[in-house]
């Protein structure tokens, strides 16, 4: 969904959170898809004006729904479409609708990471977790310990300032909703020296309509099976393709599941499959790009909650390499 959030919104919650420390030069750039590093420095941004309304008046479909929606519709911050319903359990006031009262407002959950929790490369799959663990996690927004290596990463600080918003009842029934949901297959990673050639749109990747490749390199392009779907009617339906380097998937499972000498194995504390074991999260089949960016976080002092000084002997041994072979490796798996 093109610019959804307003620039200017998402840049005065970003700095009211305290976005980073300065990244390494070697930072994995298409974790955040982008292209290029952030600029060293830059001045504060000059207010924008607000987007120009979307279609209110033709509408959409989707196979398999009942429903049609205009684009206003499936982009409204305080009560996005829900095509499919019936995938999920009813959705508390908080995910459905936001807080729009709320200063700043509280947009819908389920705008950015869908009603049925599958969520996107540029936010967070929620599904398959359990509930002290999003908990713990709007807990870790609210109170600092969960920044972005990448100041150009705005939804970490509107989380920040939507935890901020939120009551601790509210917080709770989110993550009892999303916990419901079980994990369903949502990434199809592909081994490949060559990806389809994209743009990058608000921190995703997303395939140019002239098609063609380009080298892959030593990154992972992650982008939306279905572009018109996934982006312009937020299809939940609609999942993503990680094209990854050959021979990556195979180099991160003996990281994840040996340590390959170096590390405490993966399996360890996230469970033999992977599937999370209790507040530890599910690693299988979530978005490689996320797990690169939370990696990478972690060993900036970008993301300090809880749970990550256990986490802090792994990651300051991790090189990119390690990074992106274990995201590619995880991602792979069944959820």
């Amino acid at each position: 969904m093109k610019r959804m959030f307003l620039v200017t919104t998402a840049l005065a919650i970003g700095a009211a959170a305290g976005l980073a420390t300065a990244a390494r030069a070697d930072e994995p750039i298409w974790a955040w898809g982008y292209y290029d590093p952030p600029p060293a420095s830059a001045p504060p941004p000059a207010p924008a004006a607000a987007p120009a309304p979307l279609d209110n008046t033709v509408e959409h479909s989707l196979p398999g729904s009942p429903f049609k929606f205009t684009r206003a519709q499936i982009a409204n911050r305080f009560g996005p479409a829900d095509w499919y319903p019936e995938d999920h359990p009813q959705m508390p006031d908080v995910v459905a609708h936001g807080k729009s009262s709320a200063q700043p407002p509280v947009f819908a959950c389920s705008l950015c990471h869908l009603p049925n929790g599958n969520g996107r490369p540029e936010n967070a799959n929620v599904t398959g977790l359990s509930s002290s663990y999003i908990v713990q996690q709007l807990m870790d927004f609210r109170s600092g310990a969960r920044k972005t290596s990448d100041p150009r990463k705005a939804n970490t600080g509107l989380m920040a300032g939507f935890a901020k918003n939120l009551t601790d009842d509210e917080i709770k029934a989110a993550a009892a909703y999303f916990s419901a949901i079980p994990a369903k297959p949502w990434v199809k990673v592909v081994e490949t020296d060559t990806a389809p050639k994209t743009r990058s749109q608000g921190g995703l990747f997303l395939t140019v309509s002239e098609g063609g490749t380009e080298p892959l390199g030593n990154r992972i392009i992650e982008t939306p099976m279905n572009v018109e779907e996934a982006e312009q009617l937020r299809n939940s339906r609609s999942g993503f393709i990680a094209y990854v380097p050959p021979g990556s998937v195979k180099k991160g499972e003996k990281l994840v599941t040996t340590g390959d000498g170096k590390v405490t194995a993966c399996t360890a504390c996230h469970g033999p499959d992977l599937r999370g074991l209790g507040p530890v999260p599910r690693l299988a089949n979530r978005s490689p790009s996320y797990i690169a960016r939370q990696l990478y976080d972690m060993q900036q002092g970008n993301r300090s909650g809880a749970w990550t000084p256990l986490m802090q002997p792994v990651v300051s041994k991790l090189t990119n390499d390690d990074i992106l072979a274990a995201a590619a490796y995880v991602a792979s798996l069944a959820p």
